[in-house]
Protein backbone atom coordinates (compact mmCIF):
# COMPACT_ATOMS: atom_id res chain seq x y z
CA UNK A 1 0.00 0.00 0.00
CA UNK A 2 1.03 3.40 -0.97
CA UNK A 3 1.54 5.80 2.38
CA UNK A 4 0.45 9.01 0.01
CA UNK A 5 -2.36 7.00 -0.56
CA UNK A 6 -3.14 6.60 2.95
CA UNK A 7 -2.18 10.66 3.80
CA UNK A 8 -5.14 11.35 0.81
CA UNK A 9 -7.08 9.08 2.42
CA UNK A 10 -7.06 11.00 5.71
CA UNK A 11 -7.24 14.31 3.98
CA UNK A 12 -10.25 13.28 1.75
CA UNK A 13 -12.06 13.25 5.78
CA UNK A 14 -12.44 16.63 5.95
CA UNK A 15 -12.12 17.89 2.21
CA UNK A 16 -15.40 15.38 1.10
CA UNK A 17 -17.21 17.43 4.34
CA UNK A 18 -16.04 20.16 4.02
CA UNK A 19 -19.46 22.10 5.17
CA UNK A 20 -19.43 20.41 8.17
CA UNK A 21 -15.73 20.74 8.58
CA UNK A 22 -15.47 24.51 8.52
CA UNK A 23 -17.96 24.49 11.31
CA UNK A 24 -16.79 21.88 13.91
CA UNK A 25 -13.16 23.60 12.97
CA UNK A 26 -13.68 26.91 13.54
CA UNK A 27 -15.72 26.55 16.87
CA UNK A 28 -13.34 24.12 18.24
CA UNK A 29 -10.50 26.28 17.31
CA UNK A 30 -11.55 28.73 19.82
CA UNK A 31 -11.89 26.39 22.98
CA UNK A 32 -8.41 24.70 21.52
CA UNK A 33 -6.60 27.81 21.69
CA UNK A 34 -7.48 28.96 25.26
CA UNK A 35 -6.71 25.96 26.41
CA UNK A 36 -3.45 25.79 24.98
CA UNK A 37 -2.90 29.45 26.55
CA UNK A 38 0.11 30.02 28.86
CA UNK A 39 -1.98 31.06 31.38
CA UNK A 40 -4.70 28.62 30.87
CA UNK A 41 -4.76 26.44 34.06
CA UNK A 42 -8.30 24.73 34.47
CA UNK A 43 -8.28 24.47 38.18
CA UNK A 44 -6.02 28.13 38.84
CA UNK A 45 -8.94 30.40 39.08
CA UNK A 46 -11.17 28.02 41.40
CA UNK A 47 -8.02 27.78 43.65
CA UNK A 48 -7.40 31.26 43.98
CA UNK A 49 -11.39 31.85 44.96
CA UNK A 50 -11.14 28.81 47.55
CA UNK A 51 -7.71 30.22 49.05
CA UNK A 52 -9.76 34.18 49.29
CA UNK A 53 -13.15 32.18 51.13
CA UNK A 54 -11.07 30.17 52.92
CA UNK A 55 -11.96 26.93 51.61
CA UNK A 56 -9.17 25.32 50.08
CA UNK A 57 -8.13 22.10 52.19
CA UNK A 58 -4.33 21.71 52.62
CA UNK A 59 -4.33 18.56 51.83
CA UNK A 60 -5.50 19.28 48.02
CA UNK A 61 -3.75 17.92 44.98
CA UNK A 62 -1.68 20.25 42.59
CA UNK A 63 -1.06 19.78 39.30
CA UNK A 64 2.65 19.90 38.52
CA UNK A 65 4.43 22.03 36.18
CA UNK A 66 5.21 19.16 33.66
CA UNK A 67 1.53 18.29 33.72
CA UNK A 68 0.57 21.54 32.94
CA UNK A 69 3.14 22.03 30.10
CA UNK A 70 2.08 18.87 28.81
CA UNK A 71 -1.49 19.79 28.71
CA UNK A 72 -0.69 23.16 26.49
CA UNK A 73 1.34 21.07 23.95
CA UNK A 74 -1.35 18.97 23.95
CA UNK A 75 -4.14 21.16 23.07
CA UNK A 76 -1.66 23.29 20.94
CA UNK A 77 -1.07 20.19 18.93
CA UNK A 78 -4.77 19.40 18.61
CA UNK A 79 -5.58 23.54 17.75
CA UNK A 80 -3.15 23.05 14.74
CA UNK A 81 -4.27 19.77 13.47
CA UNK A 82 -8.23 21.51 13.89
CA UNK A 83 -6.65 24.97 11.54
CA UNK A 84 -5.88 22.66 8.75
CA UNK A 85 -8.82 20.77 8.70
CA UNK A 86 -10.29 24.31 8.81
CA UNK A 87 -8.33 25.04 5.92
CA UNK A 88 -8.84 21.44 4.45
CA UNK A 89 -12.59 22.39 4.30
CA UNK A 90 -12.38 26.08 2.67
CA UNK A 91 -10.85 25.07 0.08
CA UNK A 92 -12.95 22.59 -0.68
CA UNK A 93 -16.06 24.46 -0.10
CA UNK A 94 -14.54 26.87 -3.01
CA UNK A 95 -14.00 24.10 -5.12
CA UNK A 96 -10.07 23.66 -5.00
CA UNK A 97 -9.56 19.61 -5.57
CA UNK A 98 -7.25 18.70 -2.85
CA UNK A 99 -7.48 15.29 -2.95
CA UNK A 100 -9.49 14.47 -5.92
CA UNK A 101 -7.69 15.01 -8.86
CA UNK A 102 -4.29 12.50 -6.84
CA UNK A 103 -7.18 10.22 -6.33
CA UNK A 104 -8.70 10.27 -9.89
CA UNK A 105 -5.28 10.02 -11.46
CA UNK A 106 -4.13 7.12 -9.08
CA UNK A 107 -7.41 5.54 -8.63
CA UNK A 108 -8.92 2.14 -9.37
CA UNK A 109 -11.86 2.25 -11.43
CA UNK A 110 -15.39 0.66 -10.84
CA UNK A 111 -18.65 1.04 -12.00
CA UNK A 112 -21.60 2.64 -9.86
CA UNK A 113 -25.31 4.16 -9.25
CA UNK A 114 -26.30 7.10 -7.87
CA UNK A 115 -28.99 7.67 -5.80
CA UNK A 116 -29.44 11.06 -4.57
CA UNK A 117 -26.68 12.25 -2.39
CA UNK A 118 -25.19 8.27 -2.22
CA UNK A 119 -22.82 6.74 -5.02
CA UNK A 120 -22.84 2.75 -4.37
CA UNK A 121 -20.02 0.68 -5.64
CA UNK A 122 -18.68 -2.48 -5.57
CA UNK A 123 -14.59 -3.47 -4.81
CA UNK A 124 -13.79 -6.82 -4.28
CA UNK A 125 -17.07 -8.38 -3.52
CA UNK A 126 -17.69 -5.52 -0.83
CA UNK A 127 -20.47 -3.11 -1.57
CA UNK A 128 -19.77 1.16 -0.55
CA UNK A 129 -22.68 3.02 -0.58
CA UNK A 130 -21.04 6.75 0.43
CA UNK A 131 -21.98 10.18 0.56
CA UNK A 132 -21.29 12.70 -2.01
CA UNK A 133 -22.87 15.90 -0.68
CA UNK A 134 -24.14 18.90 -2.24
CA UNK A 135 -21.94 21.25 -0.93
CA UNK A 136 -18.42 19.24 -1.79
CA UNK A 137 -19.51 16.37 -4.37
CA UNK A 138 -17.04 14.07 -5.16
CA UNK A 139 -16.79 14.56 -8.83
CA UNK A 140 -13.40 15.30 -10.31
CA UNK A 141 -12.76 16.61 -13.27
CA UNK A 142 -16.08 18.50 -13.94
CA UNK A 143 -16.99 19.65 -10.25
CA UNK A 144 -20.35 21.52 -11.58
CA UNK A 145 -21.98 18.25 -13.84
CA UNK A 146 -24.92 17.32 -13.37
CA UNK A 147 -25.76 13.94 -12.73
CA UNK A 148 -29.27 12.12 -12.54
CA UNK A 149 -30.43 9.83 -9.86
CA UNK A 150 -30.11 6.12 -11.03
CA UNK A 151 -27.57 7.38 -13.73
CA UNK A 152 -24.86 4.43 -13.95
CA UNK A 153 -21.33 6.31 -13.61
CA UNK A 154 -17.39 5.13 -13.57
CA UNK A 155 -15.87 5.73 -9.76
CA UNK A 156 -12.36 5.75 -9.40
CA UNK A 157 -11.45 4.71 -5.70
CA UNK A 158 -7.83 4.61 -4.17
CA UNK A 159 -7.14 1.45 -4.47
CA UNK A 160 -6.34 0.38 0.43
CA UNK A 161 -9.16 3.01 1.04
CA UNK A 162 -12.16 2.87 -0.88
CA UNK A 163 -13.72 5.51 1.17
CA UNK A 164 -11.89 7.75 -0.66
CA UNK A 165 -13.14 8.34 -3.80
CA UNK A 166 -14.11 10.56 -7.42
CA UNK A 167 -17.45 10.45 -9.67
CA UNK A 168 -15.14 10.41 -13.25
CA UNK A 169 -16.95 12.89 -14.85
CA UNK A 170 -14.79 12.86 -18.25
CA UNK A 171 -15.58 9.16 -18.68
CA UNK A 172 -17.83 6.36 -18.69
CA UNK A 173 -21.42 5.08 -19.28
CA UNK A 174 -23.26 8.32 -19.12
Amino acid sequence: MNPLDTVMWLVNFPAAHGYAMVFIAGFSLLGLFAMSASSSTPDGALRVVRQREGLLREDAPQRGRLAGRLTRIVFRVLAFAMLANLVIGILSLTGVPITRAYIHENGTQAPATVDGNWVTFAVDGVEYTLESNFFTPAVYPDRDVYIPSGEPVVVRYLPGHPQAFVIDSAGGPR
